[in-house]
């Protein structure tokens, strides 16, 4: 009888068992702690002593420039404060030098005008009308300065720029008003620094 190649490869195929996977040689890879531990704090450096010895004399040196600095703006500090203290003690000693200097041409027309008094033939309308020049130079030199009068007549009485040294009873005015100034005050830029001595109106009896 003949046989079938097909049908005879099929049996065997069959018939073949399947081949055994032995793993017994497989390499199984665990990873170490203490390798992940090493990586993750790598051995510091070692430093030298002739390194420290530097770092040491570096730092004294910036330490030193510092200081030298520190001494230098105090020093430029006290020079700035005795100049200024300086300039302040010749600002109040000299703070009058420009008023002064104004003042000289006023005593210059005092002295002029009495030198003229002293003549026996001197005209007495002539050394009014240079006493009134005078006068006039010497308001305008203390206006300058922002000295100016306080003149209140027929003014309301006021106690902070007048002092009233008697009252009248008057009843053609109203009551507390200055009917008269004795003494002129006078005030340096809106302050004080002599009242106006005046009499002032009271309501008759």
């Amino acid at each position: 009888m003949k046989s079938n190649p097909y049908k005879d490869a099929q049996a065997a195929q069959t018939l073949t068992p399947d081949p055994i996977i032995d793993n017994t040689d497989e390499v199984i890879l665990v990873a170490d702690p203490s390798a992940e531990v090493a990586l993750e704090n790598p051995a510091e450096p070692v430093v030298t002593a002739e390194e420290l010895a530097a770092a040491l004399v570096a730092a004294r040196t910036d330490a030193e420039a510092q200081r030298e600095q520190v001494l230098r703006v105090r020093a430029e500090l006290e020079n700035i404060r005795r100049r200024h203290v300086n300039e302040l003690e010749k600002a109040h000693k000299f703070a009058l030098e420009g008023f002064a200097r104004e003042l000289l041409q006023v005593r210059d027309s005092l002295e002029l005008g009495h030198q003229a008094a002293l003549d026996a033939t001197a005209n007495v309308e002539k050394l009014r009308e240079g006493t009134e020049l005078t006068l006039k130079l010497l308001g305008d030199v203390m206006e300058k300065f922002g000295v100016t009068a306080v003149d209140p007549l027929e003014q309301p009485f006021d106690p902070a720029f007048h002092q009233a040294i008697s009252m009248q009873p008057r009843a053609d005015v109203a009551p507390n008003t200055v009917v008269a100034v004795v003494q002129k005050g006078y005030v340096l830029n809106g302050r004080l620094v002599r009242p106006a001595m005046v009499l002032v109106s009271s309501a008759p009896s």
